[in-house]
C-alpha cells in the first residue's frame, strides 16, 4: 500500500510513503508548456499526476486556500487535478491548507514583544520546513514537496484511524488533523 500527498499548485508537490513511512517518491509535477498556465499545461499536470497514481493508493490531497490570489487558475488545477484521481478510480480525502501546517504544528502566528504577528508567506514557508525537519527529519528543496510530504504523512494516519490501527504521528494536534480529515471538516 501507497500513502500520497499532494500539494496542487502550478508547481504540484508530490510525495509518496509506504507504511513504514519510507520516501518511495518526492517531486514536483509541472505542466510542460511556458508562461501563465495554459489548457496544453494544465492537461500536462493532470496526466503527470494520472501516471503516477497506482491502484491501491491512498490519497489525501491539499484543497485551495480561500484567500488564493489566483482563484481562476487555482480553481482549474484543483478541480483538473481531482478528475484525475477519480478517473484512477480512486477515493481520496481533503486537508486544508491551515490543517497541513497545524499537523507539524506551525499556527501561523509568532509572538514578538508580548504581541501575536501573522507570519508572512516566505517566513510561514520557512517555519513548516524547520518544522518539518524537526517533526520528521525530512527536508526538500520545494515547499511544495515539503507539503505533499507532510500530506503524505496525514493519509498515513487516516488511513491508520479508519482501520482502527494506532496512528504514527500521535501529537495532539496531529490527531486533531487526522479526526477533522475524517469528518471532513
Amino acid at each position: 500500500m501507497r500513502f500520497v500527498g499532494i500539494d496542487p499548485a502550478t508547481r504540484t508537490g508530490f510525495v509518496v510513503l509506504d507504511e513504514c513511512m519510507n520516501v518511495l517518491v518526492e517531486e514536483e509535477l509541472r505542466g510542460k508548456g511556458t508562461g501563465a498556465m495554459s489548457i496544453p499545461q494544465l492537461v500536462s499536470l493532470e496526466d503527470m499526476l494520472f501516471k503516477r497514481l497506482q491502484k491501491e493508493d491512498e490519497v489525501v490531497i491539499e484543497s485551495a486556500s480561500v484567500s488564493t490570489q489566483m482563484a481562476i487558475t487555482t480553481g482549474m488545477i484543483h478541480g483538473g487535478l481531482r478528475s484525475m484521481i477519480h478517473r484512477a478510480r480512486l477515493d481520496f480525502d481533503d486537508v486544508n491548507p491551515m490543517q497541513t501546517k497545524k499537523y507539524v504544528g506551525v499556527t501561523g502566528w509568532v509572538k514578538e514583544g508580548g504581541k501575536n504577528r501573522r507570519l508572512k508567506d516566505a517566513e510561514k514557508k520557512a517555519a513548516v520546513k524547520q518544522a518539518v525537519l524537526e517533526h520528521f527529519g525530512y527536508t526538500h528543496k520545494s515547499d511544495n514537496v515539503i507539503d505533499a510530504y507532510i500530506i503524505a504523512r496525514i493519509a498515513v494516519n487516516v488511513h491508520r484511524s479508519r482501520n482502527l490501527l494506532p496512528e504514527i504521528d500521535r501529537m495532539p494536534y496531529q490527531l486533531e488533523v487526522v479526526e477533522a480529515v475524517l469528518n471532513k471538516k
